[in-house]
């Protein structure tokens, strides 16, 4: 019973975490008149670093699996 006790307290205050901040700030003005073609999108996230230091984390989480299991059973 104290396991789930503390099991869903740590859940509560992660999604109170999460959640909070979602609920800070508007989103921002998308600028101009939406009706024109062209220029900048408006919050335009880069893409490119997170992507790739995702495909080497995962290189090396699959790299770490397979050492480990050819140790295991060799």
């Amino acid at each position: 019973m104290r396991k789930l006790r503390k099991l869903l307290f740590f859940t509560a205050l992660f999604v109170i975490i999460i959640a909070i901040p979602a609920l800070a700030d508007a989103p921002p003005d998308p600028g101009g008149d939406p009706n024109t073609g062209g220029g900048t999108p408006v919050g335009g996230a880069p893409v490119g670093g997170g992507l790739i230091a995702m495909a080497l984390y995962g290189a090396l989480y699959g790299i770490l699996k397979m050492r480990a299991f050819i140790k295991n059973h060799a």
